[in-house]
């Protein structure tokens, strides 16, 4: 299971095509997250990933507590990263347990990996504190590049994976209802529904254009009202049942 996590990570690395969106939409919404939890002060991330986010929630919390399945991912990010403060445990998600309870769990572009995401969402309420908060984000199946490319006959079913997702070892996509059903499902309410970067063309195409930085920020801004139509989708959640 640990040599199938380390095969993805070149998908991660800075010379994929994708390098770009990671980068802006991984700074975006943790700045989101920082944004919206203010004096709270331990946090619980699943997943290093690219290592955007971790770097800069460990400035934000006093606590703060990483869940990794790939020990390669660790080594690589450790031997970047040499923040002390950032405790990283090696374990897969299914396998975490702690007496121990949080203020924000975050989990971040990490359902559309896992086996069983909705095992991981009904999980991770045991180790939430009463009125702690979720945040969740996902790649969206309905973005404007994708409505774009289907009309124009590029692509045959937005809701398939493409080679970029399976290189990044993604299972599934989804849409701004599929997630908010799957976190009702299971005893869920959902405070905030954002949108991940407002995106009309293709990555190539905005690379090839060389977008100056204040277009692709307005991009990123506008699309905070626009979750239906961005590339990913960031959403709070809180516990409102624990029956399931």
């Amino acid at each position: 299971m640990n040599n199938c996590l380390d095969s993805y990570k070149d998908a991660y690395s800075p010379s994929s095509l994708y390098t770009l969106d990671n980068k802006l939409m991984l700074n975006w919404y943790t700045d989101r997250i920082i944004e919206l939890t203010r004096g709270c002060e331990n946090l619980l991330e699943l997943g290093i990933g690219h290592g955007y986010s971790s770097v800069k929630l460990s400035q934000a919390f006093k606590r703060h507590l990483v869940l990794e399945g790939s020990q390669q991912i660790i080594e690589e990010f450790k031997n970047k990263v040499h923040d002390k403060k950032i405790e990283i445990e090696h374990i897969f998600f299914e396998d975490f347990l702690s007496a121990e309870k949080f203020d924000v769990i975050v989990m971040g572009f990490i359902l559309e990996h896992v086996e069983d995401p909705v095992l991981i969402a009904k999980k991770y309420k045991e180790f939430l504190k009463p009125g702690g908060k979720i945040y969740v984000t996902v790649p969206n199946s309905e973005a404007l590049n994708k409505r774009i490319g289907y009309e124009a006959g590029i692509l045959e079913d937005m809701s398939a994976l493409s080679p970029a997702d399976l290189a990044f070892g993604h299972r599934r996509l989804f849409t701004v209802q599929s997630l908010k059903d799957l976190m009702e499902s299971v005893g869920y309410k959902v405070n905030i529904i954002e949108g991940i970067f407002l995106k009309p063309i293709t990555t190539q195409q905005i690379t090839d254009l060389n977008l100056d930085e204040n277009v692709l920020r307005g991009m990123l801004q506008v699309g905070k009202a626009y979750p239906e139509l961005c590339v990913g989708i960031l959403m709070e959640v809180e516990v409102v049942s624990n029956k399931f």
